[in-house]
């Protein structure tokens, strides 16, 4: 029931934007938990020769995927999903699956019961904020520079304090983070998934001194607060 009612809100949200040019993109993120040893490498290089040039094929993208560097979810990896609509999100999907160089690449990670690829997906839906609308692909990332990129998620005790957050990002906060070099991928109000009230971000750096350097600089604003 749940999840039902999300995807009416969802539906609504983006029937209104239907014939705005600037709607906002909706994203899916998933956590792929995944087993140690040689299959770690036989998904990657699924997602790498199937999965990411079917879904370039049927307009999903730029399509994200990062492995874990730390935390407790290693070993796992993240793809994040961009979608125009959430006409997208419904189909585009199944019409990846239905892809015929898809379908003869699959076999990559072909498993059986007793020998599974991954342990288990997760996966959550989440509306680009108003002030940041579409997914910004980094320099770095074109140009096929090493990054890192730290994944945030804000959870609130209450939906109205979840949207308040979301306002100060919106009316200056984000703004402040470019002004002080943290240099934002996205960030996402989250429809359906778990933990909710919440919403997330991701941030991207050359490497773990201008993390910290950055952050530094944002902590030291007097302007900053997150």
């Amino acid at each position: 029931m749940a999840s039902a009612a999300g995807l009416a809100a969802v539906a609504k949200t983006s029937a209104a934007q239907a014939d705005d040019k600037s709607a906002h993109e909706f994203y899916e993120l998933r956590c792929y938990h995944l087993r140690r040893g040689p299959k770690q490498k036989l998904f990657d290089d699924f997602y790498r020769q199937a999965a990411i040039p079917a879904m370039n094929r049927h307009d999903i993208g730029p399509v994200g995927v990062f492995n874990v560097m730390s935390g407790p979810d290693s070993p796992s990896m993240y793809v994040l999903l961009p979608h125009k609509s959430i006409g997208s999100f419904a189909t585009a999907i199944d019409q990846v699956r239905a892809d015929p160089d898809y379908q003869k690449r699959r076999g990559i990670i072909n498993s059986s019961p007793s020998d599974p690829s991954y342990v288990r997906v997760e996966s959550s839906l989440m509306l680009a904020f108003e002030s940041m609308p579409k997914l910004e692909v980094p320099a770095g990332v074109t140009e096929k520079k090493p990054r890192i990129f730290e994944l945030r998620t804000y959870e609130s005790h209450s939906k109205k304090a979840n949207k308040k957050k979301i306002e100060m990002f919106n009316t200056g906060e984000i703004a402040i983070f470019r002004r002080t070099g943290l240099q934002p991928v996205f960030f996402g109000e989250t429809l359906i998934g778990t933990k909710l009230p919440n919403l997330t971000y991701m941030l991207t750096f050359d490497n773990m001194a201008a993390h910290d350097k950055n952050w530094g600089a944002f902590a030291s604003d007097p302007n900053g607060k997150s």
